[in-house]
């Protein structure tokens, strides 16, 4: 069974309705046109210098589930969503230095000099491991947030995975090292509600300074 969707939701019945689904309806089949829209959208997230640290392996499609399937310590979601999608962040986001802004120049919207002082402040940065990988966790994290938003204003369900082996992952789908698995996200609908969950109020996990 294939399903499409075209209709949307507003963006707060979007953020309201998502949760983490674990239990999908194996029979559905999302295409990989849908596929590809969900992740236009999620590399719309901001990234710093605009260098967009990401990367999404999609796992679509049974056999293919079925490889991660030990790797995700054997989670039956894995080989029930319609896909899985890996988010994987870049350490070397500064070799897109040149893509993005080149096309800036081009399109008059920034100049040369500019460019040029944006690329050595990149590369001064990315001089630092610690900072790319940090800057490759944080802004992935960023665009995986925003798919699993995506997904839900589509009408899908998406839950995002900590638990799996990353050495044997890497190994596994060949995994170029410049990439570092952030988490999974399957996609799917649902089979069944999600758990109940709560959240901490805001008076407990905000602090105000107002001078």
């Amino acid at each position: 069974m294939v399903t499409s969707t075209i209709t949307t939701k507003d963006f707060l019945t979007v953020v309201n309705e998502r949760q983490s689904i674990r239990k999908y309806n194996p029979d559905v089949i999302i295409s990989k046109e849908e596929l590809a829209e969900i992740i236009e959208i999620a590399g719309k997230a901001p990234s710093a210098w605009n260098l967009q640290h990401w990367h999404f392996l999609v796992i679509h499609g049974k056999e293919a589930q079925q490889r991660l399937l030990p790797i995700a310590y054997n989670q039956q979601q894995i080989v029930d969503a319609s896909a899985v999608i890996a988010i994987l962040g870049d350490l070397e986001a500064n070799q897109n230095t040149d893509a993005v802004y080149d096309q800036l120049v081009q399109m008059g919207a920034i100049t040369k000099e500019v460019k040029e002082t944006l690329a050595q402040q990149i590369e001064t940065a990315y001089k630092n491991k610690q900072y790319a990988r940090d800057a490759a966790l944080s802004n992935a994290s960023l665009a995986a947030m925003q798919l699993m938003l995506a997904a839900t204003a589509k009408g899908w369900s998406t839950c995002p995975i900590g638990g799996f082996d990353a050495e044997k992952f890497v190994a596994e789908f060949q995994i170029p090292s410049r990439y570092i698995p952030v988490m999974l996200i399957t996609i799917g609908k649902s089979s069944a509600p999600a758990h109940r969950s709560t959240r901490l109020p805001v008076e407990a996990t905000t602090t105000w300074v107002v001078e």
